[in-house]
C-alpha cells in the first residue's frame, strides 16, 4: 500500500531528527514524508534538509498556518494523489523498526478499516492476569490484563464516575479510557491519537481537522476520529509500537493548557453527544471539577507548584466560561 507520513513541527529540531532517524531502519519505508514546519527560525529546516532523508518534502509555513490542526490540514493537501494511506506522527516520537509495516497491516487484515492507531510503549504499566489472581478494587481489568489505577481513577470508581465503556470509546459523560494492554491484538476503537495514527486518504479528502482548534491545541485528533468513526470502523494495533517522549519545546503555558483541557474536552464530548441527559451532563461537570481539584492539590504534592496552580486556574476559568459562552461545534 502506498503511504505518506505527515509530521507537523514547531521548535523541536533535535526531536524531529531523532524521529526521522527511526524511519531509516523501518522494514517498510514511506513513499512520501511531508514535514510542515511552523518554527520561528530555520534550525529545523537546516537539520532536516541536510540529512537527505528519502522521499522527504519540507514545507515552511508562517504563523497563519501554525497549530497542529492547521498544519496537518496543510500537509493533507500536499499528499500525492496515488497515496492510499496517510499516517500522522508527532515530532517527538521514535518508532520501532516494524511500526509502519504493522500499522498498515491493519488495513489488510480489516479491509473495511478507515483508520488505524499505533501503540505507545513508554508509560505502559499493564501486566497479564494470572488465572488464580482476583482483581482488586484499585485495579482495572481488560482482556486478560490488569493495570493499577491512579488516584483519580480510584476516586472516580469510588464515586461511581468511572467509564462504563472499553478503552478507545467515549462514554456518554465523556472522560473515557484510551490505554490498551500490550497484548499484540488489534482492537476496535473510535478515539485515535493523531500523533500515532493513520487514515485512508479517500476519507481525508473530504474530512479534515476542525478549524475550531487553533494554535497549539488538544483533542483535535479526537474530534477527527469521532467524525470518521461515524462513517466506518477504526482500530488500534498494539503491534505497531513506538515511544512518545512528550518534548517540552513549543508547548503553551500551563494556564492556557488548563483552559484547553476543559473547553476542548467539552467540545469533543458534545460533538459525540450533542444532547446529553441531565445525569450525563451532571457527571461531566462533576468529573471536570474533580480533576481540577486533584490538579490543584498537586501544588502540595509535586515540586512543580507553579505549574499545578496555573493549570488548575486555567481549568477553573474555562469551566466558568462554559456557562457564558460555549464553543461552536463543526459537524
Amino acid at each position: 500500500m502506498k503511504f505518506s507520513v505527515v509530521v507537523c513541527t514547531f521548535m523541536r529540531p533535535g526531536d524531529i531528527v531523532k524521529m526521522l532517524d527511526s524511519f531509516v531502519i523501518q522494514t517498510l519505508y514511506p513513499d512520501e514524508i511531508i514535514i510542515v514546519d511552523a518554527s520561528t527560525n530555520e534550525l529545523t529546516k537546516s537539520l532536516v534538509l541536510q540529512s537527505k532523508y528519502k522521499n522527504l518534502k519540507y514545507f515552511f509555513v508562517d504563523k497563519n498556518t501554525r497549530g497542529s490542526a492547521k498544519q496537518r490540514n496543510f500537509g493533507i493537501e500536499k499528499v500525492c494523489d496515488h497515496i492510499e494511506i496517510i499516517c500522522f506522527l508527532d515530532d517527538d516520537v521514535v518508532l520501532l523498526e516494524n511500526y509502519f509495516e504493522e500499522l498498515l497491516s491493519t488495513f489488510i487484515l480489516f479491509p473495511d478499516a478507515l483508520g488505524a492507531g499505533g501503540f505507545i510503549l513508554n508509560g505502559n504499566l499493564w501486566r497479564q492476569k494470572e488465572k488464580a489472581y482476583v482483581t482488586k478494587f484499585g485495579e482495572y481489568y481488560f482482556d486478560g490484563w490488569i493495570i493499577k489505577e491512579n488516584a483519580r481513577n480510584k476516586l472516580r470508581k469510588y464515586l461511581g464516575l468511572q467509564s462504563n465503556m472499553p478503552p478507545g470509546f467515549m462514554p456518554t459523560f465523556s472522560h473515557g479510557r484510551n490505554s490498551f494492554p500490550p497484548s499484540g491484538k488489534i482492537y476496535p476503537a473510535e478515539l485515535l491519537m493523531s500523533g500515532v495514527c493513520s487514515y485512508r486518504k479517500s476519507i481525508l479528502d473530504n474530512q479534515k481537522f476542525d478549524n475550531y482548534f487553533v494554535g497549539y491545541s488538544l483533542y483535535e485528533d479526537i474530534a477527527l476520529s469521532l467524525k470518521i468513526a461515524q462513517k466506518g470502523p477504526l482500530y488500534i494495533n498494539t503491534n505497531a509500537k513506538l515511544y512518545h517522549y512528550h518534548a517540552t519545546g513549543g508547548r503553551p503555558n500551563k494556564y492556557n493548557y488548563g483552559k484547553m483541557v476543559v473547553r476542548n474536552g467539552w467540545y469533543v464530548w458534545r460533538l459525540k453527544y450533542p444532547n446529553p441527559t441531565f445525569k450525563n451532563n451532571f457527571k461531566w461537570h462533576v468529573i471536570t471539577l474533580l480533576l481540577l481539584l486533584l490538579r490543584f492539590l498537586n501544588i502540595f504534592t509535586t515540586p512543580k507548584k507553579k505549574e499545578a496552580f496555573t493549570e488548575s486556574m486555567g481549568r477553573f476559568a474555562a469551566w466558568l466560561k462554559l456557562f457564558i459562552s460555549k464553543p461552536q461545534i463543526e459537524r
